[in-house]
C-alpha cells in the first residue's frame, strides 16, 4: 500500500464479492457518496466514506453495454461492505483524494466477467486507477474453521497463488466450478474480472504475503503494468480452447446425443 502512494491515484475501482450481487447482471454501484462502518464486526467506531467517481462509472456502463454485457447501475444501493472497506481502511494510510467505482460479481461465466474487465480497461482509458480485486480465497482449510475442511481448499488456494506468481490469468477462467464450490472460494470472479482489466498488457507481479490461520485463505499480490503485450488476450485464447474442447465433444457424440443436441439448438438460435 506504501508504494500506492508514489503514483498519481485518481480512483480506485474495488471488485467486491460482498456488494450487491445478481445471477445474470454485473452491478455498479450508483450515486455520488456511500459510506460504511465495522460495527457487525464489533468495530462501529471504523468508518469509511467515499465519492463516486460518477463519470468512470458512466463510462463503464456505456462500454459493457456496447459489447451487450449484463452491467450497470440498476439495482439496489446499499452501505459500503466489508470487502471494499477493508482493502480501502489500509489504503486510507497513504492515499487520499481519490474517487471510488464500487463493482459486484455475478453468476455470469468465467469468460463473461473476463470481458467485463475489458470493459473496464476501454473505459479507463489513460485515467490513472488503482484497480483492486477484493475477496478471499478458500474457506475450507480447518476443521475448527468456520466452514470445515475439504481437501479442495489448499488446493485452490495454491492453484491461486501460483497463478499469481506466474501472472498465468488463464487459469483464473479454468476452475472446474465444482471443484471451486467445494473450496468454498470467494474471490475467483473478482480474479477474473481483473485479468480482464489487465488483457494484452505486459505485467509484472509482486507477491506479498499469503496466510489461512483461522480455516480462510488470505493473499495478497500486486500487479504492475509494464507496457503492452499482445499475447496476453488471455479472453481469446480461453474461447478457443473451450470452442476446440467442444468440437472434440461432438466428434465422439452417438446419434442420439446428436439428434438430442441438434434439436436444442435449433429450437435455441
Amino acid at each position: 500500500m506504501k508504494y500506492v502512494s508514489t503514483l498519481p491515484i485518481e480512483t480506485v475501482i474495488v471488485i467486491s464479492p460482498h456488494a450487491i450481487a445478481y445471477s445474470d447482471y454485473i452491478h455498479i454501484s450508483p450515486g455520488k457518496h456511500a459510506s460504511g462502518d465495522f460495527s457487525q464486526f464489533h468495530a462501529g467506531n471504523v468508518r469509511i466514506e467515499v465519492d463516486y467517481d460518477t463519470e468512470l462509472v458512466k463510462k463503464i456502463t456505456q462500454s459493457a453495454k456496447k459489447y451487450h454485457i449484463f452491467a450497470g447501475t440498476l439495482g439496489k444501493d446499499d452501505d459500503l461492505d466489508h470487502g471494499t472497506m477493508t482493502p480501502l481502511y489500509f489504503l486510507n494510510k497513504y492515499l487520499k483524494d481519490y474517487k471510488v467505482v464500487r463493482i459486484g460479481i455475478s453468476g455470469l461465466s468465467p469468460l463473461t466477467h473476463y470481458r467485463f474487465g475489458q470493459c473496464i480497461k476501454e473505459a479507463v482509458g489513460d485515467k490513472n486507477v488503482l484497480l483492486i480485486a477484493s475477496g478471499d480465497l478458500s474457506h475450507r482449510l480447518k476443521e475448527d474453521g468456520p466452514y470445515g475442511y475439504k481437501e479442495e481448499g489448499p488446493l485452490f488456494d495454491h492453484d491461486i497463488i501460483t497463478a499469481w506468481k506466474n501472472s498465468d490469468f488463464m487459469r483464473f477462467l479454468t476452475f472446474d466450478p465444482i471443484f471451486t464450490e467445494a473450496a468454498a472460494e470467494c474471490g475467483l470472479r473478482s480474479f477474473q474480472i481483473m485479468a480482464g482489466a489487465l488483457d494484452q498488457k505486459k505485467i509484472k507481479p509482486h507477491y506479498y504475503s499469503y496466510e489461512g490461520p483461522f480455516g480462510v485463505g488470505y493473499g495478497i499480490c500486486g500487479f504492475e503494468i509494464c507496457g503492452e503485450d499482445q499475447t496476453r488476450d488471455i479472453g481469446n485464447q480461453y474461447k478457443k480452447k473451450m470452442q476446440e474442447e467442444v468440437k472434440k465433444i461432438k466428434e465422439h457424440e452417438d446419434d442420439y446425443v446428436r439428434l438430442a443436441r441438434t434439436t436444442i439448438e435449433h429450437y435455441v438460435k
